[in-house]
């Protein structure tokens, strides 16, 4: 009976090993898996983001050495055994997957640099220099002259997997900041949308199909749905050609977002389609549209696509049903061969309902569907993340040595301007302008309270508010009382704001200062009404 390919001692290990090559690197499935393959040695992971020049970069993982020494140990171990007989399916299927592990984290560095280097210069360069050095490795693993350790596909294909894993895993964490529960979760499910849940099946049989599976991607307005959109766009698979020793193409120029709401008909069909020279009045001479710039590894973002008139949701639909087009003036069929990402802050459902949205594009769009969250559904679960975001912020305004100090500065206005349960509804979008605010102004006050809220509720109670300036305009704490109540009877509103307000204060007495009004009569209206 042959021996078997692992120890006894090492059997979980290795099997913990494996499942790792290919999980989703953002569910907690990663750090359980490392845990079961290193037992003691294993070291949590820093909490916190790390920074590089003012732009948040992924964690440094203090497990990747042991894990690296682990399963290199175990390859060679499963190698020398696998030399002396055949092995079993099974039994392949695990030496090629330790293999995989060891060669990626290998060149794990030579791929971030790529990466690197493309964000520097605003271009990806197609040749690869290292190849040589990689083939030279995974060949040491997986000899060509010996059969029953051969991969079932060639090196360039590995190569440019392997490639397509690093540039996702960078630019999901470029694009997703923060360490909350809602963020986490996003990263995870953008970690899907690019390799599918089974990134195993992905590099198996899927790489070359992903572009006929559209996502469709639901948020607020400013939720950074156009984020999520360019970390997929950006993160497609790249074929490599080992004979030249290069990409296919550039990674970076392969992604074309259009705003629908901001064009006319026309201008739409001329930018996704193309046009013709003299095709309509302005056409001076031919033009290439996105979804044939796009080329079959790039992608094209249709935003706010619940914008668009029935004409063109009609032609959107037989792009995504037949993969052709046709340039505006010319009859001749061109293939569309990229990916479709599209968003709306838009209730589509709703909008299907009152027949403004056809039905039959919302089921071409929804097999991949990915949701942002709100600002206040982040700051809910991980109040500390405000200070992550506005470091982000602050070094996108002013640049990564001033960052620090003006981070310091906007949370510090925030806190004094704004009450702690503020709902920000303007998302990613409004805290970008607060920030921008602070710079400026030191403070900042959303314009939204003193355009929608009544004048003070002091007259209502009879009484002066505390709360409220000399001017007569509300605090920021009364003008979002104001704000979130919503529609309401003078009662309900006085309860609804007397509870908010005491929710602040913290206390009766406090509550009954702020509000100008009596310990007694703050009682009654959080009792629930002012009566008696």
């Amino acid at each position: 009976m042959p021996a078997p390919l692992f120890e006894a001692a090492d059997r979980p290990r290795a099997e913990a090993l494996c499942r790792l090559t290919w999980c989703n690197p953002f569910l907690d499935e990663r750090p359980a898996l490392e845990r079961a393959s290193l037992g003691d040695q294993w070291q949590p992971a820093p909490s916190g983001v790390e920074w590089v020049d003012g732009v948040p970069v992924p964690p440094s993982n203090p497990n990747v050495a042991a894990l690296l020494e682990l399963a290199t140990r175990l390859a060679g171990q499963a190698r020398d055994r696998l030399a002396r007989r055949a092995p079993s399916d099974r039994e392949r299927i695990a030496y090629q997957e330790l293999v995989f592990f060891v060669v990626f984290h290998r060149f794990a560095d030579d791929f971030q640099k790529l990466i690197q280097q493309a964000r520097a210069r605003g271009a990806a360069a197609l040749r690869c220099a290292f190849y040589e050095r990689f083939r030279a490795e995974l060949e040491r693993w997986c000899p060509p002259a010996q059969p029953e350790l051969a991969l079932p596909y060639g090196t360039e294909r590995v190569l440019a997997v392997f490639f397509q894993v690093r540039r996702a895993y960078a630019h999901i964490h470029e694009c997703i900041i923060g360490a909350s529960p809602a963020s986490r979760k996003l990263r995870a499910r953008v970690w899907e949308s690019v390799f599918t849940r089974d990134l195993e099946r992905y590099q198996r049989a899927l790489v070359e199909r992903m572009g006929d599976l559209t996502t469709l991607i639901t948020g607020p307005s400013g939720s950074g749905k156009e984020l999520v959109a360019r970390a997929i766009g950006l993160s497609r698979y790249v074929p490599f050609d080992g004979a030249r020793r290069e990409f296919a193409t550039d990674y970076l120029r392969g992604f074309f977002p259009v705003n629908l709401a901001a064009l006319s008909p026309t201008l739409i069909e001329s930018e996704l389609f193309g046009h013709r020279r003299g095709a309509f009045t302005g056409a001076l001479a031919d033009r290439v549209g996105y979804f044939e710039a796009c080329g079959p590894h790039g992608a094209v973002f249709l935003d706010e696509i619940g914008e668009t008139e029935p004409a063109i949701q009609v032609k959107l639909l037989r792009v995504l049903q037949t993969r052709a087009f046709q340039r505006i003036g010319e009859t001749e069929p061109r293939v569309f061969a990229g990916k479709v990402l599209a968003a709306t802050n838009r209730d589509l459902a709703v909008e299907m309902r009152a027949g403004r949205f056809r039905e039959d594009l919302y089921f071409r769009l929804c097999a991949d569907h990915v949701r942002t969250p709100p600002l206040r559904e982040i700051l809910h679960d991980a109040p500390a993340e405000l200070e992550t975001l506005v470091r982000y912020v602050s070094a996108k305004i002013a640049g990564p040595g001033e960052a620090a100090a003006l981070c310091d500065q906007a949370c510090a206005a925030l806190r004094r301007c704004l009450p702690a349960e503020y709902a920000w509804p303007g998302n990613f979008r409004e805290l970008e302008q607060a920030v921008r605010n602070v710079l400026v102004h030191g403070d900042y006050f959303p314009e939204t309270w003193a355009a929608e809220a009544p004048s003070a509720p002091a007259a209502a109670s009879g009484g002066s508010t505390s709360a409220a300036p000399a001017t007569g305009e509300l605090s920021a704490e009364a003008v979002s009382a104001v704000w979130m109540s919503g529609q309401a009877t003078a009662d309900e509103w006085l309860r609804g704001y007397v509870r908010r307000v005491h929710r602040l204060a913290g206390s009766y007495e406090e509550a009954a200062r702020r509000l100008g009004l009596d310990r007694r009569t703050v009682k009654k209206y959080l009792r629930g009404g002012p009566e008696g």
